[in-house]
């Protein structure tokens, strides 16, 4: 799906930077013809009881490290399965940088050596020395991963959300941000129900719009079940985040019942293969042409994306991390 986003409607800092709380962003929710619009404090009012959210527990790392003696900071993106990791090199103005085979120093005495290609010169696989484990080696010497549209630097808790509870994504599930105590105090009184699993999400790269690599998972046994028992009940299963979907469905039978798992997913959710397990999905606002619309086209139908897109750009939504938020139900 493409479309004109306005350098206007890129949001550029926390809403907390501009004078709205955390809970405070807009929600833009579509369901069958109907396209609404609130703020997320709203979402209670929105949802049913019985309903059940599911969220991503994973938790943001400072993952952009800057090069020894070079303008160039390095992206982690994913740990591998051999314990290489794909990663990102930008340059000064943290825009991509091609990069070239060879080692590359880092603070502290570490090293990555990017060993070849992964995706058309973008991501690469590399091989990282640092004498210490690498999440302990970002949280020292890392910062959160920001692109040109971020004006300034914002410290890591900026990134987290309330539901973070294990390090290991490269940027942050932001569908969740906007969540607060009181907002979750509110879903339970009125009887949603909330459920996590863990996604580890590699960097996006918002230039580059390709489709998601594999990335490690875990659906809990008791989330299974929650999601069994909604569904069998006639509740919905609304998951917060394009990567609480790709979670889901990788264990999701033909028939949608979900089993426990984790592990390594590259399963990449299509209008044409369709959901199994999921009725709605709380996702932030996406780039035009970025392959994360081609999975909400898998959710609702592409004439509710195309409006809720037009009411967005049209109503002046932000995009981007610090932006506004998208309900879409079936």
């Amino acid at each position: 799906m493409d479309f004109e986003l306005p350098p206007a409607l890129e949001a550029h800092e926390p809403p907390e930077a501009r004078g709205t709380a955390r809970d405070g962003v807009r929600l833009l929710a579509g369901q069958g013809t109907t396209v609404s619009h609130h703020r997320f404090t709203d979402l209670p009012d929105l949802l049913r009881a019985g309903d059940l959210l599911v969220v991503n527990t994973s938790g943001t790392l400072p993952a952009s490290v800057p090069v020894a003696g070079a303008p160039l900071r390095v992206h982690f993106s994913t740990r591998l399965a051999d314990d290489r990791w794909l990663v990102e090199i930008r340059g000064p103005d943290l825009g991509p940088h091609p990069g070239r085979p060879g080692p590359l120093r880092l603070p502290g005495g570490g090293t990555v050596t990017l060993e070849e290609p992964y995706s058309r010169g973008r991501l690469w696989f590399a091989t990282v020395r640092t004498g210490l484990p690498v999440v302990e080696f970002l949280q020292r010497y890392g910062q959160p991963i920001r692109y040109p549209y971020v004006r300034r630097r914002w410290p890591i808790e900026a990134y987290q959300t309330v539901f973070a509870t294990q390090p290991g994504s490269a940027e942050m599930p932001s569908a969740a941000r906007p969540f607060t105590d009181r907002v979750v105090t509110r879903l339970v009184a009125a009887g949603v129900l909330l459920a996590p699993l863990v996604l580890h999400t590699g960097v996006a790269s918002a230039e580059a719009h390709e489709r998601p690599y594999p990335e490690w998972f875990r659906v809990p046994p008791s989330t299974a079940r929650l999601v069994n028992d909604t569904r069998a009940a006639g509740g919905r299963v609304v998951a917060v985040g394009t990567t609480a979907v790709r979670a889901l469905e990788t264990v999701a039978a033909p028939d949608g019942r979900v089993a426990a798992g984790e592990g390594w997913t590259d399963l990449i959710v299509t209008p044409q293969r369709g959901v199994r397990a999921v009725d709605g999905l709380l996702t932030g606002l996406h780039e035009p042409k970025a392959s994360h619309l081609d999975l909400l086209a898998a959710v609702v139908d592409r004439d509710l994306l195309a409006r809720c897109y037009a009411e967005a750009v049209g109503h002046g939504y932000l995009w981007h991390e610090f932006g506004d938020v998208n309900l879409l139900l079936r």
